[in-house]
């Protein structure tokens, strides 16, 4: 046993949990893989919850805050301050608060705090529209945290921002009242039900108002972004307590009440755009170019430093131009213009040109419309904090921190804060941020767990730095713990006092959020601060960013990228201090939660800015696991896969000539014998086995086609004649001849072994592939064509010296152009899967689609399936938490007609949905028969 006083992991408190649970039953996740998995955010700070608490309504939140225990309400964890971090109780608001309603055609849109930004944006995108606030964050921040902390971002500066954007929000108090600002009678109910705070909210404007010196100190900061404190502007822009209260909880950080839903005004999204980047010697030149630049009104202009740059060089999407420049002391600013026209957006790139032509510049100045390069651009950019952290070294943490200074004096900030990366000897240190708004982000690395006086004594100097320049010491990441010591000395004591009155009148017990905004403790920002320790090499580059949380299939289930990695993190740190009860328990949760329930889709490698696929993690793991025995088993599997893959077809006819009820229970009495991650279950849903693939030799071939071996285990969908008939009818109705190789029931992509660890069968029926290949396509004359989006990607992998296409994308430039005119749908619905994301498949998807369907619908809520090979059998949980919300998209859409391009994915939406799901050319062989 490990000495109590030592353990990482102390248990929770027993009465707080009874309050809970007697307030809201059944809400609090106690386990250590639970508390663990959520202390870390993308801030710096780690604090333990004593529990997790996941209510599914506003009325839940309203009893847990009659309580009047301590909640911090947590969503997408992207914060940067440590407001998302707490050794309280942690209320994730992230899982039960999703709902996005558009209003107005668009003008307007009704949101939850768990809806992600960029899903909003997407539900906004056929209405021509788009929130205000646009963070680099935003494929997975969420409505909550751009609440609570007044997210700005990259074009919006003030004037679009979430406080501006606002127009009523649906508001829970800490004692449990709920108002409806949008209300007609809000202002009268707020004085009945809470009458010392609306009267308390009137003096304090009034006490503002009649101060000539906060009247200029409030007006002065918020002309810059200022996420510091509270927003006392709220006090001059309005009158009425119930809209100051509402606008003072924007920005709050969970401090003042817990906001249920929102009502945002939205801003255009401009259809056309052009985006380039300049490139000056120096950074100081850049910033002189600063005024020239913004008289021609561009929509961002985004800094990037000498760091930055070298970064940004090493980025897969880096064009040859930046790639190539030998950089020194260089500075670039990313400008772009965004209009509703393209002759109004000439007009812009012509007078930017000539700004450009008087520029001096040290690489050639080309804006551009292409959607890729622009898309590239803006890739480099967002992605650049979590890449320049990425490669930090091994054991440090990445610290990031915004500030915002009037736009003149940017150049001599820049300079001020070189000089103290110097001073205190912080190496490769980078600057960046929103140039247009004098709003500057710049990253340090560090080593906590040592002597903290270089960051003391550097967070000292940089707060004079700041308010020296007139400056503001947060702009868009929030006060959270990190500035909350320095709010007073930003303010000055009357508008503080102002603060800590706020406080009182919303939260007089101080439950809500402790330690952040407003703090006594001077200190507070050098506590609970984040050490990291070296793990292994897919987890060391992580930075906690969390980005990759939102394309995860198994987040609703088990846990994220981001908390598979933190997990390793807690169980090394565990194991190092000798705690091995806390180090066996979480090994024991993380068997399920994070490798049985992994569905290795790499869609979280999509979003990572380092590009971490924890699937490779997971796959690792898997290995580790098996003996020799079971290695031995699937080596051998693939020396005979032919026989194996008929073997589970028998076995799938078989049980469909049976009673349902006596082969569902011999599955489930072989899963209780086995290990339900041996034996897959059975269910009535599926089909039976499929056809043997047989080899089709052709003369002078344009390719070389490999039928997936799922055409073999699953029978096609009813009605259909299956991929594999249809592509070949396809491809012969198009004049087109395909050569199906000898051997071909042999033939495996490989991830059935790549997927569960086995390394040596993967091993060996890459050898067998590569061979076959290899002759079948003269060395590589013809491309190779599989029908199946994974098993395009497994063969990909194999034999990457070869061109390997998926049907999908062969089709649609090979085979749609010699097709006749198709019999058109009047509606499909599409699933695009994890494969066919990763392999950039949509656009062909599309074509064809589009092609065969008057209306097209990718459905809300679309993401990976997670049925994943055989996961989708072996943990049908997993599969039905995945698709839940696109099955409840699909059936509300009553589309005519359901397609993917994968044959487990059709099943799995199928079974999720009710609808029968058939392969994209199946449904394009059926139009053009």
């Amino acid at each position: 046993m490990t000495d109590p006083e030592s353990q990482r992991l102390s248990a929770p408190d027993p009465a707080i949990l009874a309050a809970v649970e007697a307030a809201v039953p059944g809400i609090a996740r106690t386990r250590a893989s639970d508390r663990l998995g959520m202390a870390h955010d993308a801030s710096h700070y780690l604090l333990t919850p004593q529990a997790v608490l996941v209510p599914e309504s506003a009325e839940q939140v309203a009893a847990l805050l009659r309580t009047g225990l301590p909640l911090t309400f947590r969503s997408g964890g992207t914060s940067l301050s440590g407001q998302g971090v707490s050794e309280h109780l942690l209320v994730d608001t992230r899982r039960h608060f999703r709902s996005i309603e558009v209003l107005d055609g668009g003008a307007r849109v009704r949101v939850q705090p768990g809806a992600v930004l960029r899903q909003v944006n997407a539900r906004l995108a056929s209405y021509g529209r788009k929130l205000g606030p646009d963070p680099a964050s935003e494929s997975a921040c969420t409505i909550g945290g751009v609440v609570a902390n007044n997210s700005s971002g990259m074009t919006c500066g003030t004037h679009a921002n979430t406080y501006r954007t606002l127009d009523s929000m649906t508001l829970v108090l800490p004692t449990g009242t709920v108002l409806d600002t949008a209300a007609p009678d809000v202002d009268t109910r707020l004085r009945a039900l809470e009458p010392e705070l609306a009267a308390g909210l009137d003096r304090l404007r009034d006490r503002i108002r009649g101060n000539p010196d906060s009247v200029r100190r409030i007006t002065a900061q918020f002309s810059l972004k200022n996420t510091m404190g509270y927003g006392l502007n709220s006090f001059l822009d309005h009158d009425s307590p119930a809209q100051i209260l509402a606008h003072l909880v924007i920005g709050s950080e969970g401090t003042l009440g817990f906001v249920a839903e929102a009502v945002l005004r939205t801003v255009p999204a401009h259809p056309v755009a052009a985006t380039g980047l300049l490139v000056f010697p120096t950074l100081r030149q850049a910033m002189a170019a600063m005024p020239e630049l913004v008289a021609v009104e561009p929509a961002a202009v985004e800094l990037l430093d000498a760091e930055s740059l070298r970064v940004a060089q090493t980025d897969p999407k880096a064009d040859d131009v930046l790639r190539t420049l030998a950089v020194h002391e260089h500075a670039a600013l990313l400008v772009e213009w965004q209009e509703s026209a393209t002759d109004r957006l000439g007009a812009r790139e012509r007078a930017a040109e000539h700004v450009f032509a008087e520029l001096r510049l040290a690489a050639p100045a080309r804006l551009s419309r292409d959607s890729g390069g622009r898309a590239a651009l803006w890739h480099i950019r967002k992605g650049l904090y979590a890449t320049v952290a990425g490669a930090r070294p091994s054991g440090t943490t990445a610290l990031l921190e915004d500030v915002a200074v009037p736009v003149p004096a940017l150049a001599d900030l820049c300079d001020d804060l070189t000089a103290l990366f110097a001073k205190h000897r912080y190496e490769r240190s980078v600057i960046f941020g929103h140039a247009k708004d004098g709003n500057l982000h710049f990253m340090l690395n560090e080593r906590f767990g040592t002597d903290l006086r270089r960051y003391a004594d550097f967070t000292e100097d940089m707060v004079e730095a700041v308010l020296g320049r007139g400056g503001n010491l947060k702009a868009e990441h929030g006060t959270g713990r990190v500035m909350a010591p320095f709010v007073r000395r930003q303010y000055g004591d009357e508008l503080y006092e102002v603060m800590r009155e706020v406080k009182r009148l919303c939260d007089p017990a101080g439950t809500l959020n402790p330690g952040v905004v407003l703090t006594d403790d001077p200190d507070t920002h050098l506590r609970d601060l984040k050490t990291v320790v070296t793990v292994e090499p897919e987890v060391d580059r992580c930075v906690e960013c969390g980005y990759c949380e939102p394309v995860c299939p198994s987040r609703d289930l088990t846990t994220t990228p981001r908390q598979r990695i933190v997990l390793r993190r807690e169980l090394a740190a565990a194991q190092a201090a000798g705690d091995q009860e806390l180090a066996r328990q979480l090994e024991r949760e993380y068997r399920y939660d994070a490798v049985d329930t992994c569905a290795v889709d790499g869609m979280c490698a999509t979003a990572c800015p380092v590009l971490i696929n924890t699937g490779d993690l997971t796959k690792r793991l898997r290995a580790e696991r098996h003996g020799r025995a079971a290695q031995a088993g699937w080596k051998s599997a693939a020396k005979h896969w032919d026989g194996v893959t008929r073997a589970m077809n028998l076995a799938l006819d078989t049980a469909a000539t049976v009673a349902p009820k006596l082969a569902e229970g011999a599955a489930t009495a072989a899963r209780a014998l086995t290990g339900p991650d041996s034996v897959p279950a059975w269910t009535r849903d599926l089909p039976r086995g499929g056809a043997r693939r047989r080899p089709a030799p052709a003369e002078n071939p344009d390719a070389v086609y490999l039928p997936s071996c799922l055409n073999t285990l699953f029978a096609p969908a009813d009605g259909g004649p299956g991929v594999m008939t249809a592509f070949q009818r396809l491809a012969q109705r198009a004049g087109l001849r395909l050569h199906i190789p000898h051997g071909i029931a042999s033939l495996c992509c490989g991830t059935p072994w790549s997927s569960k660890g086995y390394t040596d069968g993967h091993e060996s029926m890459g050898r067998r592939v590569r061979d076959t290949l290899l002759a079948a396509t003269g060395n590589g004359r013809i491309p190779v064509v599989s029908d199946a989006a994974s098993c395009t990607e497994g063969f990909d992998h194999l034999v990457p010296t070869l061109q390997v296409l998926d049907a999908v994308a062969f089709t649609a430039e090979h085979i749609l152009p010699r097709l006749p005119v198709p019999r058109r749908l009047p509606s499909l619905s599409i699933h695009p899967t994890c494969s066919s994301t990763r392999l950039g498949l949509d656009t062909a998807l599309t074509r064809i689609a589009e092609t065969i369907a008057d209306q097209v619908v990718v459905p809300d809520g679309w993401q990976c399936c997670a049925f994943a090979g055989d996961r989708g059998l072996l943990h049908p949980e997993l599969t039905a938490s995945a698709t839940r919300a696109e099955a409840a998209s699909v059936v509300s859409a009553s589309c005519g007609a359901h397609a993917s391009v994968n044959r487990t994915c059709e099943l799995g939406l199928t079974r999720a949905t009710g609808r029968p799901y058939h392969h994209l050319l199946e449904l394009l062989d059926q139009a053009t028969a």
